[in-house]
């Protein structure tokens, strides 16, 4: 019996879909434009490289690729931060740089949650299958990363 296989993947069309997403997540782990950029570039291209021919969610593959790639790039010892994030992005207020500073000195673990949570939509089951850890652990994670941005919010952040 003939099983259908998926369409082939339109590169375009999913660099299109895909890019913005993934370039946010990474900016979540790594804290650092030009590494985030490279980190997605990565992605891709092990996506040209190595990713199954039948594939049924090519975004959720590219999103498993990239934050595996964006916790190696966290271990290298010679990744250091050399420009403070808001002097890369525009202008910020002085409260908003506060609050950059405050949410970047998060722990990379607490801000990939908080972002693959809020930002992307995503489940503590299916955070915890990206991350390779326990759905008990990505709770604990967006708690404590919930109560710091409480304090530095000073009211409500669910």
């Amino acid at each position: 019996m003939n099983h259908p296989t998926n369409p082939p993947v339109d590169w375009e069309t999913l660099v299109t879909q895909e890019e913005n997403r993934l370039y946010r997540t990474a900016l979540a782990i790594l804290g650092n434009p030009s590494e985030a950029q490279d980190a997605v570039q990565e992605a891709f291209l092990a996506f040209l490289e190595k990713a199954p021919a039948d594939l049924e969610s090519p975004g959720a593959w590219l999103m498993r690729v990239l934050v595996n790639g964006c916790k190696s790039r966290l271990r290298l010892r010679w990744r250091r931060p050399t420009v403070p994030l808001w002097e890369e992005l525009p202008a910020p207020s002085p409260q908003e740089r506060e609050e950059l500073e405050e949410l970047y000195a998060l722990p990379p673990q607490d801000r990939v949650v908080i972002h693959l949570h809020y930002y992307e939509g995503y489940s503590t089951q299916e955070i915890a299958q990206l991350l390779h850890c326990r759905p008990g652990t990505v709770r604990s994670r967006l708690s404590r990363a919930r109560e710091r941005l409480r304090r530095l919010l000073g009211g409500d952040f669910q």
